[in-house]
């Protein structure tokens, strides 16, 4: 008998997770910006896809760039019973969902002090960044639990981790999410579903064209790297994360912020 070191294994190393091509992903903002890379990306590996947005106009455009598979369906994410019936009624439809990316998002206003920010704009950026992530998150689970398998997704931001000077309403809702990730990560590490969040620097998209100069600023200075990250870049390590070979980890925040990061 041979007295080499066995691997460390706990389960075998057979993949039965359904096959790339015939998965299904739920993508909330996916009319156009990060979710939408994100569709096309998904889009190019076979992937069906259920866009969930609030601009009929974009859902609409997005799903004719897409091709015919895709289902656009105009749903505001704070809605938690508008949320359960689109999913409940676009699984139906597709008969199964394995995959949910949660990227609609908002900044509120910005580059303000603490005192200065308005309640009613704050509690707007909390429902959407994070109750958000939780209805879709209640309305998707219960259909990967019956398939022993899923992939979830949270849109976090390094400035939950860190927090960004004058964004307090969005560096508080996305360090929301990341500790929303973590606890839904270990809850469900024995389902065959992992919960992972992506905490982009900033990534040049249409909703930093409505901030002010001085706040961009502020966050590109911040990066070693001294440039905004890509559409293209978000979506290839998303396209990894939420992909079949990904299965060891979850309740993990991942990175994209071109070395500002420091933990």
């Amino acid at each position: 008998m041979s007295d080499a070191p066995k691997p460390f294994m706990t389960t075998p190393t057979t993949n039965t997770s359904p096959a790339w091509p015939g998965q299904c992903a739920l993508i909330t903002g996916g009319a156009d910006g990060l979710g939408f890379a994100v569709a096309r990306r998904l889009a190019g590996r076979g992937v069906r896809l259920i866009l969930l947005d609030t601009n009929l106009v974009a859902l609409d455009r997005a799903a004719s760039q897409l091709g015919p598979d895709t289902l656009g369906l105009q749903v505001d994410v704070t809605d938690p019973v508008a949320v359960k019936n689109a999913v409940d009624d676009a699984v139906g439809k597709t008969g199964r969902l394995d995959i949910l990316i949660n990227s609609a998002g908002i900044t509120g206003r910005t580059n303000i002090k603490s005192h200065e920010v308005d309640l009613a704009d704050f509690e707007r950026v909390m429902r959407v960044n994070v109750n958000g992530c939780l209805h879709t998150f209640q309305a998707a689970v219960p259909h990967m639990l019956r398939q022993n398998y899923g992939r979830v997704l949270h849109f976090a931001s390094i400035a939950g981790k860190e927090g960004n000077a004058g964004m307090l309403a969005y560096s508080t809702s996305k360090a929301a999410v990341i500790g929303m990730t973590k606890v839904q990560g270990k809850e469900y590490a024995g389902t065959g579903i992992t919960v992972n969040a992506i905490a982009p620097a900033v990534i040049f998209t249409e909703l930093h064209t409505t901030m002010p100069e001085e706040q961009i600023k502020y966050m590109t200075d911040k990066i070693p790297m001294s440039r905004c990250g890509t559409k293209d870049e978000v979506a290839a390590l998303c396209e990894f994360i939420v992909s079949p070979e990904a299965s060891f980890t979850t309740a993990f925040t991942f990175d994209l912020s071109g070395g500002r990061a420091t933990y």
